[in-house]
């Protein structure tokens, strides 16, 4: 190779290198692009008992990088080897960790973001993560534009939801009303027809409510039938609709920007939310609960919290209810609601808190009994604690406010959700894992 193509050739690589740093996460969009393919570019783990262990090749941060390996203790020991790390070296806010790993199954890299492994020498499951930062395309079967989302946006819903007042919230006594069904067309509904695709802001690896099936590559669980199913009342075909993949600190900010038209995200309907967003009548009743090891002492949200250190994602009803009550824990990282937020303690994404929960970063996680539920399921290391959940929450779908037409719409949607298909997703989805639940709540509308 002559001295010319050489340099030529170091040029060439110093520009790849200039252009990964100024758009990371379009580059791991442009991976996604194409039916079927596997979200960013897939990279198979396996446990410490594996036949082909691979090392992590995240940048880890400082904190992680000192870990000792996990241990539950315990039968054997629970070590999860090439668990994954959001890898900071991408962008600030950087992707959603990968979900733990139900045995027999390969997590994938999406963004820098490595799914957790399973138990023993099972294969990890991973369902991609979705990009916090740098630009976040829709799945690549019904892929988007990509969205741009970012601190910034993730700031906003923080600081939106602190401007409510307190004599504001408390005139908010039932946040689960909405509007009164309808299948009238409106502005939203009429742009949503002109465009030929619905839009909806999910979750693609919270496992059995919004997660990639890592054998097809589709989106599958219990808010995507239902998304799908206000697709085909609106646009007459369940197909049409376009996913876009949001973490948890990013649902009213994509709202807000007009990126989505709904969010159907296991999202609680409360007061403060209602100043941001409008919401449906209830689809789905939940509470909060702690999600720990078996071998843990904590007991529950008790003073059994006390020391320890505990994971809630941003934004999240989990966090404000440590706000309320910590019982002694640790769950706000240093600089948190800051540029220089760790995300450690809190983070964007909640499935970010499994993957510290296994590597021994927090002994304890805060969330929706729904979700933590499918994540116990993955990982049989792990259990709710607690006889039932210390909150009451209802999940709803939420559309930007002012759009009373499209929220009208998805109510009707609901009544006859609510009538058979919305006991069909429940058996298929959740039953297994969240057994006891009689039906959907009841539908309360305001009065108008």
């Amino acid at each position: 190779m002559t001295a010319g193509a050489t340099a030529d050739r170091r040029r060439s690589k110093t520009r790849k290198a200039a252009a990964w740093k100024a758009g990371a996460g379009k580059a791991g969009a442009e991976k996604d692009a194409g039916p079927g393919r596997r979200p960013g570019g897939g990279g198979r783990l396996r446990g410490w008992g594996g036949a082909a262990a691979m090392a992590v090749a995240c940048a880890l941060t400082a904190a992680a990088a000192l870990l000792p390996p996990a241990a539950y203790g315990g039968g054997g020991g629970y070590g999860p080897a090439g668990a994954g790390v959001a890898d900071r070296a991408q962008a600030a806010g950087a992707g959603a960790a990968g979900t733990a790993g139900a045995p027999g199954m390969a997590g994938d890299r999406a963004n820098g973001v490595l799914g957790a492994n399973g138990r023993g020498g099972a294969p990890a499951w991973g369902p991609a993560a979705a990009p916090a930062a740098a630009g976040n395309a829709g799945p690549p079967d019904e892929a988007g534009p990509a969205e741009g989302a970012g601190a910034a946006a993730a700031a906003s819903e923080t600081a939106a939801a602190e401007t409510v007042n307190a004599p504001a919230a408390e005139e908010c006594t039932e946040p689960e009303r909405s509007l009164a069904p309808s299948t009238a067309d409106g502005p939203a509904i009429d742009a949503i027809k002109a465009r030929g695709k619905l839009i909806v802001g999910v979750d693609q690896n919270s496992y059995r409510w919004g997660y990639r099936n890592p054998a097809t590559g589709n989106l599958e669980g219990f808010d995507i039938d239902l998304a799908r199913a206000i697709a085909e009342d609106i646009l007459g075909s369940p197909k049409a609709v376009i996913f876009r993949a949001i973490p948890t600190n990013q649902r009213i900010p994509a709202l807000d920007r007009g990126t989505v038209d709904l969010v159907v995200r296991t999202m609680t309907i409360n007061c403060a939310r209602l100043k941001q967003v409008s919401f449906s009548t209830a689809y789905f009743e939940a509470g909060q609960q702690v999600l720990a090891p078996k071998s843990s002492s904590i007991t529950g949200y008790d003073s059994s919290l006390a020391g320890k250190k505990v994971c809630s994602a941003e934004g999240s009803t989990a966090y404000e209810a440590l706000e309320r009550n910590s019982f002694g824990a640790t769950f706000r990282d240093e600089h948190d609601k800051s540029p220089e937020d760790e995300d450690l303690l809190t983070v964007p994404n909640q499935l970010d808190c499994l993957v510290r929960l296994q590597l021994g970063l927090v002994d304890a996680v805060v969330t929706d009994n729904a979700l933590a539920a499918g994540q116990a399921a993955q990982d049989p290391a792990v259990e709710l604690k607690g006889e039932k959940p210390f909150t009451t929450e209802y999940y709803g779908v939420a559309a930007g406010l002012g759009k009373d037409d499209l929220i009208r719409r998805v109510n009707q949607v609901l009544v006859e959700y609510r009538e058979g298909a919305w006991q069909r997703a429940y058996d298929k989805w959740l039953a297994a894992d969240l057994p006891g639940v009689a039906g959907p709540p009841a539908p309360k509308y305001r009065p108008e």
